[in-house]
């Protein structure tokens, strides 16, 4: 059973739905999972491979079903952790255990650091902390390229860039962002500009999510246990070495999944991965300590 649920605030509505019953029928906290600028849609596939688990999912501000009347359109880790806090305060049945994936992992990490009495686990995939990175001057720089192509040619010019950016394997250069942009013909992709320029992942609004330099301080004094993962397909890109370097931060290793940086997602989005596997993967990680 699933129930959806808008929670006001000072700054908009939140959308989030509860899968499962509350109280959770096996006596454990809820599932909390949390992406951006993925919705709670994005985690359909997976919540349906976790049938005895009670799952949360919730749109971001601003993002699908959630609301946003601050009058901005910028998207910062620290808000979006406040947003999770709220709505975990909301469920009455905290702390919970977290699964966040991309920017949600991101932000994760910001709630724990800063809601510490949150979470008691946090499995946090491929979050693109590029500001820790040691080519962080050149990772941004060909950030900004993606946002430039976007700008001036519409979605599918600048997700074609955005895909090689994510794409490369190792360090990035300066030449990167100097480069010419890809064809998104090559990657299936109409050439057509569409004429939108607000999508959250290219337009800009969301440079604080890669941009942010987890507390470790924080991270290190939470009870709450903070496992890095990454999908093995994404070995040696971008995300994997954000991971990579945010689990040598706190002194942890990185649990591999499977698949790639979606391998939760179904088939429903032409980015399928492997949410089977991935399932499988993820109970074992939450399971570890118990």
């Amino acid at each position: 059973m699933t129930t959806t649920h808008s929670l006001q605030t000072p700054d908009g509505t939140l959308a989030y739905d509860v899968h499962g019953p509350l109280p959770t029928a096996d006596g454990r906290p809820p599932l909390f999972m949390v992406g951006a600028p993925m919705g709670a849609d994005g985690f359909s596939a997976l919540v349906a491979l976790v049938p005895d688990r009670t799952v949360v999912t919730y749109d971001v501000r601003g993002l699908g079903r959630s609301v946003r009347t601050d009058g901005s359109d910028r998207h910062t880790p620290e808000q979006n952790a406040d947003d999770q806090h709220r709505i975990i305060e909301a469920l009455g049945a905290g702390p919970v255990e977290v699964f966040a994936s991309s920017g949600g992992a991101v932000s994760a990490l910001a709630l724990v650091a800063a809601h510490p009495a949150d979470v008691t686990v946090l499995v946090a995939h491929e979050p693109p902390c590029l500001a820790v990175l040691p080519d962080a001057e050149a990772a941004f720089a060909a950030e900004r390229a993606v946002h430039a192509t976007y700008a001036s040619r519409g979605w599918a010019a600048g997700m074609a860039h955005f895909i090689a950016m994510t794409s490369v394997q190792g360090e990035l250069t300066d030449e990167f962002a100097t480069a010419p942009a890809p064809d998104p013909a090559m990657f299936g992709m109409p050439t057509q500009d569409d004429g939108t320029r607000s999508d959250p992942l290219l337009s800009g609004v969301s440079d604080a999510i890669t941009a942010f330099r987890p507390d470790v301080d924080a991270l290190q004094s939470a009870p709450a246990r903070i496992v890095l993962a990454a999908g093995i397909e994404s070995k040696g890109t971008l995300t994997w070495r954000t991971t990579e370097a945010v689990a040598a931060l706190l002194g942890t290793g990185v649990e591999v999944f499977p698949s790639h940086h979606g391998g939760f997602v179904g088939g429903e989005g032409g980015y399928a991965g492997q949410p089977g596997a991935f399932a499988a993967r993820l109970r074992e990680v939450l399971d570890a300590d118990r």
